[in-house]
C-alpha cells in the first residue's frame, strides 16, 4: 500500500486549485498551441508542434503526480504535544557529529523550506524523529552520510 501523503487542509485546497487550474486553463491553453502549431503544416519539422507536444506530456505527467498526491492526503493538524515528536512539532535537536543545535518545525512536504527551518513530515530526519521524546537519540542516514541526532526540546 502507497505512503499517506501528510498534509493540512490547507495545503489539500491548494492542491485542488493547482489540479483544476492545470487540468482546465492549462489543458486549454496546451490545446490551442498543438491546433495553431498544426496549421502550420508539416508536422515532420514543426518545432513549435513538438515543443507543444512535450509540454502537453509533462502537463499530464504533473496531472497525475498530483492527483496521486491528493488521492493519498491524510489530513492532520499541527499537534500541540509538547511531550513527543509529532506533525507540526517544533522541535530541537542536538547534532553530535556538527556539535551544534538545530531547531525544525515539521510541516507538509508544501509548506517545507530547510532554510527556514520548516523540515518536511516526510523527510528521513522527520521519520526518525516521529514519536520520540526529549533526550532520546536517533540514527538517521541523510545525503551527508549517517547523522546521530538528540532531542533537545519540543514547542
Amino acid at each position: 500500500m502507497p505512503e499517506p501523503v501528510i498534509m493540512t487542509a490547507e495545503d489539500l485546497e491548494a492542491l485542488q486549485a493547482e489540479l483544476h487550474e492545470l487540468e482546465t486553463t492549462e489543458r486549454e491553453a496546451i490545446a490551442e498551441r498543438i491546433k495553431t502549431a498544426r496549421e502550420w503544416g508539416d508536422l515532420k519539422e514543426n518545432g513549435e508542434y513538438h515543443a507543444a507536444k512535450e509540454a502537453q506530456a509533462h502537463l499530464e505527467t504533473k496531472i497525475l503526480v498530483l492527483s496521486d498526491r491528493m488521492r493519498r492526503a491524510e489530513l492532520r493538524s499541527a499537534s500541540a504535544a509538547r511531550d513527543v515528536v509529532a506533525f507540526g512539532s517544533k522541535v530541537t535537536v542536538r547534532d553530535e557529529k556538527a556539535d551544534r543545535d538545530l531547531t525544525y518545525t515539521l510541516v507538509s512536504a508544501r509548506d517545507a523550506d530547510v532554510g527556514a527551518g520548516r523540515l518536511s513530515y516526510e523527510s528521513p530526519v522527520a521519520k526518525a524523529l516521529d514519536g520520540r521524546r526529549p533526550g532520546d537519540m536517533v540514527k538517521v542516514r541523510t545525503p551527508r552520510g549517517e547523522r546521530s541526532l538528540m532531542i533537545v526540546s519540543i514547542g
